[in-house]
């Protein structure tokens, strides 16, 4: 399940780092009992929409809109009844309204604009990780693999091996962008992706997004 909110204006600038603060607030909302911090990710969320940037930070004089999606409809459920009791979220933000939306139908192979830098990493011999942007053709294969994982971590009745992912790399303007999650750098990607695969591979990836990170504020579809 999908959520869409809506949240009241920002009282105070919003640092450009502020992504670990809407992973708290998911947190917060689903309550300390939750699996979702340590486990593997089968949820994501985009970033927040209608800013306007300053060199102090963010502004959200209009309010914001923020997806956030869940493949566990516990989960869902969970955030939502958090959400009516302690509607905050950072920096004077609330959320004021928030509507349910299903996972449509998709036929593949199917492009999917992304509400997130992507972040594909792959781990190098000495145990470190290289991130690898929309141009490295060995994201592909990262993108895939992480995927394929979440998929046999689901138990969803799909065969990971008939799922694949690539970047669009025929998108006229792709971007990388270095995200800061407190205080460790991710260089992600702004390009559509492309995933093949059975219909209900795509939609468990429009819930749970691409890449690593995405309880963190990576790879989120729209």
């Amino acid at each position: 399940m999908r959520l869409n909110l809506t949240l009241t204006p920002s009282t105070e600038p919003v640092p450009y780092d502020h992504l670990h603060q809407l992973t708290g607030a998911l947190h917060k909302w689903i309550g300390p009992d939750n699996n979702l911090h340590d486990g593997l990710s089968l949820y994501s969320f985009g970033w927040l929409k209608r800013s306007t940037g300053t060199k102090d930070g963010l502004l959200f004089p209009k309010g914001a809109d923020w997806r956030v999606s869940f493949y566990q409809s516990e989960a869902a459920k969970a955030c939502m009844d958090g959400m009516l009791t302690d509607p905050t979220v950072a920096y004077g933000m609330r959320v004021a309204e928030a509507k349910e939306q299903r996972a449509p139908s998709f036929s593949a192979p199917h492009t999917f604009k992304v509400d997130s830098p992507v972040l594909a990493r792959q781990t190098r011999e000495d145990g470190s990780r290289a991130h690898l942007t929309w141009d490295d053709p060995d994201a592909d294969a990262a993108l895939t693999r992480t995927l394929r994982t979440k998929l046999s971590a689901s138990g969803i009745d799909v065969d990971p091996s008939a799922v694949h992912v690539q970047f669009d790399r025929s998108y006229a303007h792709p971007k990388t962008k270095l995200v800061r999650i407190k205080q460790t750098q991710h260089r992600a990607s702004m390009c559509p992706v492309i995933i093949d695969g059975p219909p209900e591979a795509l939609r468990f990836a429009w819930l749970v997004g691409i890449g690593d990170l995405t309880g963190s504020g990576f790879g989120a579809l729209q």
